[in-house]
């Protein structure tokens, strides 16, 4: 069970560019973004998850969405500027990203991928996403996050 002062990865480089955060643990048998989202007493609509996407030329993608939402693939496609993207294996989320399946943060992945935000994270002052970890989420500030990853916001989901 991670320990509420353990710092993850994506906590030191947040710490590291000056970017506040408030970290959170939950339960690590918990991968199923509702359900943490219940279990954090937030807004489903304020908790993100980080979902990787590989296009016909093997380039990869990472769009950040809602819990609840389902991305659409070619509305995603169309901002990353592809014909078309698919979801990652799930196998293939470790060696590429370093992050394993609920524990996906679209901060300190091993390269720095193109990334796009759901345009409703723009509403909130402060979302959520995973720290990195299963069990560990961050709040933070969607703008200061996506100014971080030089990522974009647009409507992506379904």
């Amino acid at each position: 069970m991670a320990k509420n002062n353990e710092k993850t990865n994506v906590m030191r480089i947040l710490d590291s560019k000056k970017i506040e955060y408030t970290p959170f643990v939950y339960s690590e048998d918990m991968t199923e973004g509702v359900l943490i989202a219940e279990a954090l007493g937030e807004d489903v609509k304020q908790v993100f998850k980080t979902l990787v996407t590989e296009s016909p030329t093997k380039a990869h993608y990472v769009f950040v969405i809602p819990v609840a939402e389902t991305l659409d693939l070619k509305a995603a496609a169309k901002q990353v500027g592809e014909k078309s993207v698919s979801m990652l294996k799930q196998k293939e989320l470790l060696p590429l990203t370093g992050y394993i399946h609920g524990g996906c943060s679209p901060i300190g992945m091993k390269k720095q991928f193109v990334t796009v935000f759901d345009e409703s994270a723009e509403k909130f002052t402060e979302i959520f996403v995973s720290a990195g970890k299963v069990g560990r989420q961050i709040k933070v500030s969607p703008v200061g996050l996506a100014a971080l990853i030089n990522a974009k916001f647009a409507k992506i989901t379904v």
